[in-house]
């Protein structure tokens, strides 16, 4: 047996004997568009995991990981996924800001806020898009600025679109400590605790009726001079190397939790009835085949641009095709607070897929000019 295989046969056995009790109710919970579902006992449950030594598998082993190859990280995610485990709630600190903290970060920074990463003691959400700056982040008008004596930043600004802010202890926050300056130039990469005077969370009630995503109002809001990553200035690149990180190995685990969407869709179809019909049939065969393609597609590592669009929009079409096979029930909510069912908040939440995390028309523009070389977009 290979190193891999006998990685991936102690996590999947670990999982087996510990998603038992009150963490084997959370089977299945959470997610996109239902990160409100039982998220202390989410929280719970990765905390048991960090005691256990399964959080960052892929960290560094110094900085509180396991060292695991590419290989074995895929085989963690792939089977947190089949064995139905709860959706995560560290993914912000754990996939995005510890792997930059690694890269980047000084050794100073490295021990205060890795080991509360590993162990989920403190949530981290991400301080990039604003009002006027969403997927051209460029044009980012958060300000910071070091207070008279030099021993804090100063925030001023505004973040829309923030995951789990409401949940965060900090945020990682893209702001302009260059006056005058503009585009991708004189931004810095700054931590930004968010239990203190000068910053307001006010969620942002979705399509769902539920709030994943916040706005972070900045007014006056104070961070350690030493909570900067990189070089003031250097942020563009720090935030740039995050966004790849966000993108990496852990979509794979995503891919599963799909084919689990699609192998539900088609029993449903095959249940009411939906599957008679000759156009239902050729889609759900259709998407199965994107779906395969999307995999292999991961596995041979496509440019995460690449993949963004191709998982986005499957998504999405795969929402519809759910309200097809639902027929007219899909217009229906339930009771009296009209609950959506799985179906309907699939197809309401994914509506949003092709927009966050990097806009379709955006990464089309990433695919143009840095991959396929083409002349770059005329700007005003």
């Amino acid at each position: 047996m290979s190193s891999v295989e006998e990685f991936r046969a102690e996590i999947r056995a670990w999982l087996a004997d510990h998603l038992v009790g009150e963490f084997a109710e959370l089977r299945g919970r959470g997610g996109p568009g239902r990160e409100h579902e039982a998220f202390e006992g989410r929280l719970a449950w990765e905390r048991h995991m960090a005691a256990h030594g399964w959080t960052c598998v892929g960290w560094p082993v110094e900085h509180g990981g396991r060292g695991a190859s590419l290989d074995e990280q895929i085989a963690f995610h792939e089977e947190y996924a089949l064995a139905d485990a709860p959706a995560r709630v560290n993914h912000i600190g754990e996939q995005l800001l510890g792997p930059t903290l690694i890269a980047f970060g000084t050794e100073e920074q490295k021990q205060r806020f890795l080991p509360p990463i590993v162990a989920v003691e403190e949530l981290w959400c991400q301080g990039y898009s604003e009002p006027d700056a969403g997927s051209d982040l460029a044009n980012v008008r958060t300000r910071g600025a070091l207070s008279p004596d030099g021993s804090q930043w100063v925030v001023d600004g505004q973040k829309i679109w923030t995951s789990l802010a409401h949940e965060a202890q900090w945020c990682f926050v893209v702001a302009r400590t260059e006056p005058g300056s503009r585009r991708h130039a004189g931004l810095s990469y700054l931590l930004v605790p968010l239990d203190r005077s000068g910053v307001e969370v006010r969620p942002i009630v979705q399509l769902t009726g539920t709030s994943e995503f916040n706005e972070v109002f900045f007014d006056g809001a104070r961070t350690d001079a030493s909570h900067v990553v990189g070089e003031p200035g250097d942020g563009w690149r720090i935030a740039m190397a995050t966004l790849g990180f966000e993108r990496g190995v852990s979509t794979l685990g995503q891919q599963v939790g799909f084919r689990r969407e699609w192998d539900a869709l088609a029993e449903l179809a095959r249940k009411n009835g939906a599957i008679s019909d000759p156009l239902i049939r050729d889609r759900l065969v259709q998407a199965w085949i994107d779906l395969e393609a999307m995999a292999a597609s991961a596995r041979r590592g496509v440019d995460p641009s690449v993949g963004k669009l191709h998982w986005a929009a499957w998504h999405r079409g795969l929402g519809e095709l759910a309200m097809d096979v639902c027929g007219a029930a899909s217009t229906i909510a339930a009771g009296e607070t009209y609950e959506l069912d799985d179906w309907q908040r699939l197809f309401l939440f994914s509506r949003a897929d092709t927009i966050y995390a990097g806009s379709d028309e955006i990464q089309k523009n990433i695919v143009a000019e840095r991959l396929l070389g083409l002349p770059k977009e005329a700007r005003v």
